[in-house]
């Protein structure tokens, strides 16, 4: 991912890790969870020239995608996620009243529904989608190359949350060990809370992981 633009910012009222990547020959971007801050987004991005090109829910949870209608009213960007957290982004709106939080924008319906194995290329951003459910159904990471957008799968020292509704404490485990922990240790982890990590500090560190032993 060398050859690629990248930069972080933390969005929303529940402080969401979004990622911007951008192709410098095309120069055509991916946003990666807006949760929030839409026009701080697209700023950032017009300030460096990118023009957005998609968008990319890791899932459907309320957090991650209240950036998803201002971003695309004003670029007519695409939108991806997985098809099992197509009722979680419908949803949204609701769920984040559950959790105390002000009511977001209603998100766009997707142009594409993405599935495990599936390749997203942007110009030279090429991202394959990882179907890790167990978080939440249709809960995805992204490999680009030796980084990981994570989502809610994996954090610096701990996974996702299981006890939301479509939670499973088992089925995300049994994901981490087949999907993500088959990594090379030397992969970046970007998680869509908190710090960055590597995979192979999270093999030897994270007591969530201790499962696997």
């Amino acid at each position: 991912m060398t050859d690629l633009w990248q930069a972080h910012m933390v969005t929303g009222e529940l402080g969401v890790n979004c990622y911007l990547l951008g192709c410098p020959k095309t120069r055509q971007a991916v946003v990666i969870d807006p949760g929030g801050n839409g026009s701080s987004i697209l700023a950032e991005l017009e300030k460096q020239g990118f023009e957005l090109k998609a968008v990319i829910n890791t899932h459907g949870h309320f957090d991650h995608i209240g950036g998803n209608k201002t971003l695309i009213d004003q670029t007519g960007a695409d939108l991806l996620l997985h098809a099992e957290a197509l009722p979680l982004l419908r949803g949204a709106s609701s769920h984040a009243a559950s959790f105390g939080c002000r009511a977001i924008d209603p998100s766009p319906e997707p142009t594409r529904l993405l599935q495990d194995g599936d390749r997203i290329e942007v110009g030279s951003i090429v991202l394959e989608v990882l179907h890790v459910p167990g978080h939440s159904p249709g809960s995805v990471c992204l490999k680009c190359g030796e980084a990981l957008f994570a989502g809610d799968v994996l954090f610096a020292g701990s996974i996702g949350r299981t006890d939301l509704p479509g939670g499973d404490h088992h089925l995300l485990l049994k994901g981490l060990q087949s999907r993500v922990l088959t990594l090379a240790d030397s992969v970046k982890v970007y998680p869509g809370h908190g710090p960055a990590t590597t995979i192979g500090h999270e093999r030897k560190n994270n007591p969530y992981l201790n499962y696997f032993d």
